[in-house]
């Protein structure tokens, strides 16, 4: 299995990026997939979570109205459209694949079987 994650850059405050995140070795259809963040000195931490076919999305209470997440299954790739963006959401991104079908598990590090390589946004003031 394989999920790589592309898209991060520099960009100023209030400017937008979109991730990407390619997935291969699975059947995509059959996994939620998140987007998590690690800023430094800090664990990796939720951002946003769609469900297998994408009818069901969760948010951070941080990014909620700023970011969107979104799949195309016949593409095998999970996307997060970040706008609005701010400093504080400097990190590096991660997209994982949960295992699991509850939505329990989507906003837990622990939910997740298989997490890309990460992909650096920085958002300069």
């Amino acid at each position: 299995v394989q999920l790589q994650a592309s898209g991060g850059g520099l960009v100023q405050a209030g400017g937008s990026l979109r991730l990407s995140c390619a997935a291969s070795g699975l059947t995509f259809s059959t996994y939620a997939m998140a987007w998590f963040r690690q800023a430094p000195g800090k664990e990796r931490a939720f951002v946003a979570a769609i469900s297998e076919i994408g009818s069901n999305t969760y948010y951070k209470d941080s990014v909620k109205g700023r970011f969107t997440i979104s799949r195309d299954n016949a593409k095998n790739t999970v996307y997060l459209e970040m706008k609005g963006l701010k400093p504080e959401d400097s990190a590096v991104y991660y997209c994982g694949a949960s295992g699991w079908s509850s939505s329990y598990y989507y906003t837990r590090e622990s939910g997740y079987v298989y997490w890309g390589q990460g992909t650096q946004v920085t958002v300069s003031s």
